[in-house]
């Protein structure tokens, strides 16, 4: 009977035990998932007339910057009035990165009308001596009406295709989160079709990856950097 119950009691501790491993091996395997594992150099871009909802993700934007892995380098710049403000220049000091984030503008009087003109300011930038992979996560509406609106919107236009090549020589690659500015892209699904295009075409052909979902209303940010995190660390072959 004493038998019996000892080996009852052994079975039930390891039944514990091996809950205790599993669980704890899940929860490593998560937090694995939700980390880039390797240091990169990062140049985080936002377009100054984004919608104001944008300024609700700045939270998680610094989270992500905190959760970068030692070693890392983070420039934070705002594409507004035809320029870009560079509000933190390269630095491996994340918490000092995170702070320097603000709240878009989220009115006309910080249009860009050309993300990819300041997105080329920020490429030079880059130091080629730095060993990390280089990237960019550009936040815009991806929609260049410096020449006008029209069909050559959608994807093809001259900055655009010069921004492609700069990246590609300085080997930076090219994420973007989509989000509508005050602009066309709030009020027009067609608009928002041809900057999602145009951010859809820079990632690929920069070996980065773009994010959105749909043409209308706003999407948090949370989902992106999730997809982010596993992109990058799918990119540069962290394991």
């Amino acid at each position: 009977m004493l038998y019996r119950k000892l080996v009852s009691l052994t079975a039930a501790v390891l039944i514990v035990a091996s809950a205790l491993v599993s669980t704890q091996a899940n929860e490593s395997q998560k937090r694995s998932q939700s980390q880039v594992r390797e240091p990169l150099n990062i140049a985080i871009l936002i377009q100054d007339d984004l919608v104001s909802q944008v300024s609700n993700e700045l939270g998680v934007t610094r989270d992500f910057i905190r959760s970068l892995p030692g070693g890392s380098r983070v420039m934070v710049g705002y594409i507004t009035s035809g320029s870009l403000q560079v509000r933190q220049p390269f630095t491996t000091d994340l918490e000092k990165a995170a702070k320097s984030l603000r709240m878009p503008l989220a009115s006309s009087a910080g249009s860009a009308f050309n993300p990819y003109v300041e997105v080329l300011e920020a490429l030079k930038t880059f130091d080629p001596e730095w060993n990390n992979p280089n990237a960019i996560l550009l936040v815009s509406d991806g929609l260049d009406v410096s020449r006008g609106f029209d069909s050559t919107a959608a994807g093809y236009t001259l900055d655009l295709d010069r921004t492609i090549t700069e990246a590609g020589r300085r080997h930076v690659s090219v994420f973007s989160f989509y989000a509508p500015s005050v602009g066309l892209t709030s009020h027009s699904r067609l608009a928002a079709s041809y900057g999602q295009s145009s951010l859809n075409r820079l990632a690929e052909k920069t070996g980065g990856k773009a994010f959105f979902q749909g043409t209308s209303g706003f999407v948090t940010f949370d989902s992106y950097f999730a997809r982010l995190r596993q992109a990058l660390n799918q990119q540069y072959g962290a394991s």
